[in-house]
């Protein structure tokens, strides 16, 4: 009897890691990671669409409800999704077997991803099998339905993974052009699933000078809740500060940031020109943004196609804890602000007037029988103590040793209805004038309307109007009877005009004023031998 004793294999011991795309989203995913070169990983692609998993470039592949679905796909229907992965569920457990690590990749919004990828993230985990998410949420132009769904899907997720990278889509907008192609697109958001996946496998098998296990990896990322991924490369001055930026800064995580993580994992790879100085350049940068307390892995590894480049990756891990321990501290600076105390500190005065204009003269009674008594056992004492007390009092108190013994009696019951009388009435009028003030410069402005003046018009029209108003002269009537030769001779009139005399009048009136009818015509012929010879007889 032989006993054959053999070595075992070294590569055999090293971990596994599998990345297992669930519907059309995690199929694609799948196909660009394939196309990158990724090693050290097994891909395996499940999907209800038969059509689709014939265009899969993974060699594992699984039918999802076949019955339920007949290789249909489900329909945008989360339910199906579901149902068929829970058909399948030994098939899917058994591409599971002897795996450490598993990244569940898929598209939230649809019916397979939503609805079997926590199937399948469950079965991993409850082989403690180290299962970390990474999901893509859809377009905002895809609808609101389609997003309620994938937020469902992804809080259901949440409950079965250890860690959760979600990638909205619509944060490649952010990074795309108007050049970019919708494929290309998408190769960008499946380059997040590949610097994580490479940026584990790179710290477990390439060589370097800090290398990490897998117990190191998954101190980091066991259940953590949501990560974020981010890898930069740079090259020439400054490029380890740079590449560290670039990782730090990744626009496609849902408004996710590394402050206050409280697992981080560095990977730094560059060629062999890498120095000791750029690596710690990098990893001081992404220290310094993470809690001092958290837990920080850091490994360094050479590649040597990346002579002159150094690629930085960062995996942060426990980003919603810091997330729900800093939400109460902004309700803290909030509640001394929202509180309206110091604006109503300024309103209570208004109203709080008249309690102390009432108070005053209850407290000037006290210190008068004080200051009474005081002048009646000695006259040095008083000054004292009106001055100890209050010197505010000193001239009251100067007032009430003028007069006799009876005033001080008589003053407080004449001053103390005066007072508040005359405090309560002091406020009135300033209340009262306030809105006086803002009424009279309404009023002030309004013109008193007038009557327009002549010379407001222009010189034809007062002409006109001055014309109008001028006293017109009454026209005298001269007897009609016959004139004597002296008359007729000083007025220059002859017969034929004296028996007319309206006739020559009449276009007078309508003359302008200050026109003067020329007299200097000499009169006919007949009219001066008519007034020569005078009146015939019959």
């Amino acid at each position: 009897m032989t006993i054959n004793l053999q070595k075992p294999d070294i590569t055999e011991l090293k971990p596994r890691i599998t990345v297992f795309g669930v519907g059309g989203g995690g199929g694609n995913a799948v196909n660009n990671m394939i196309n990158a070169g990724l090693r050290g990983v097994d891909f395996v692609v499940a999907n209800t669409d038969a059509q689709a998993l014939t265009m899969s470039k993974s060699d594992r592949i699984i039918q999802l409800g076949a019955a339920v679905t007949e290789g249909l796909g489900a329909g945008s229907q989360p339910e199906v999704g579901r149902a068929a992965a829970e058909e399948c569920i030994d098939e899917i457990v058994d591409h599971l077997n002897g795996t450490h690590m598993c990244f569940v990749t898929a598209g939230m919004g649809g019916g397979t991803g939503t609805g079997a990828a926590p199937v399948v993230a469950r079965a991993a985990r409850e082989r403690g099998i180290l299962t970390v998410g990474v999901v893509t949420k859809p377009f905002h132009f895809e609808g609101a339905r389609r997003m309620k769904t994938a937020d469902l899907g992804i809080e259901e997720l949440q409950k079965n993974v250890d860690t959760l990278i979600v990638i909205p889509n619509q944060n490649l907008f952010r990074i795309a052009n108007d050049k970019t192609t919708f494929a290309d697109a998408f190769a960008m958001a499946d380059q997040v699933l590949y610097s994580g996946v490479a940026c584990i496998t790179d710290l477990m098998v390439k060589e370097g000078l800090i290398n990490l296990d897998f117990a190191d990896v998954r101190s980091v990322m066991r259940e953590m809740g949501k990560a974020m991924m981010g890898t930069g490369e740079a090259s020439g001055e400054g490029r380890a500060m740079a590449a560290a930026e670039a990782a730090i800064a990744n626009p496609l995580l849902d408004e996710t940031s590394m402050r206050g993580a409280k697992g981080l994992l560095i990977s730094i790879t560059g060629g062999r020109d890498m120095t000791l100085f750029e690596v710690d350049e990098a990893a001081t940068r992404i220290r310094e943004e993470v809690d001092p307390e958290a837990n920080i892995i850091l490994g360094a590894t050479f590649d040597e196609g990346l002579e002159g480049v150094i690629r930085v990756s960062v995996v942060a891990t426990g980003i919603d804890k810091q997330q729900g321990d800093a939400a109460p501290a902004p309700l803290e600076f909030r509640q001394p602000v929202k509180p309206t105390a110091a604006q109503a500190k300024p309103m209570a005065p208004h109203g709080a007037l008249r309690p102390p204009v009432a108070e005053q003269p209850r407290q000037a009674d006290p210190v008068a029988q004080v200051i009474q008594a005081a002048e009646a056992e000695m006259p040095v004492a008083p000054a004292a103590s009106a001055a100890s007390a209050e010197p505010e009092f000193r001239p009251q108190s100067r007032i009430f040793q003028a007069p006799a013994p009876e005033a001080f009696e008589r003053a407080p019951v004449a001053r103390a209805p005066m007072q508040p009388a005359q405090a309560m009435h002091a406020p009135q009028p300033q209340q009262y004038q306030q809105p006086q003030m803002h009424e009279q410069p309404v009023r002030e402005p309004r013109p008193a309307p007038r009557m327009p003046a002549v010379s407001d018009f222009p010189p034809v029209a007062q002409a006109e109007i001055n014309a109008r108003r001028a006293p017109q002269q009454p026209v005298q009537e001269e007897p009609r009877g016959p004139m004597g030769l002296l008359k007729r001779l000083t007025h220059g009139l002859s017969r034929r005009e004296e028996e007319q005399p309206a006739a020559r009048l009449e276009p007078a009136q309508h003359r302008e004023p200050g026109y003067a009818p020329s007299r200097t015509a000499p009169p006919d012929a007949a009219g001066f031998v008519d007034l020569c010879t005078g009146p015939r007889s019959a």
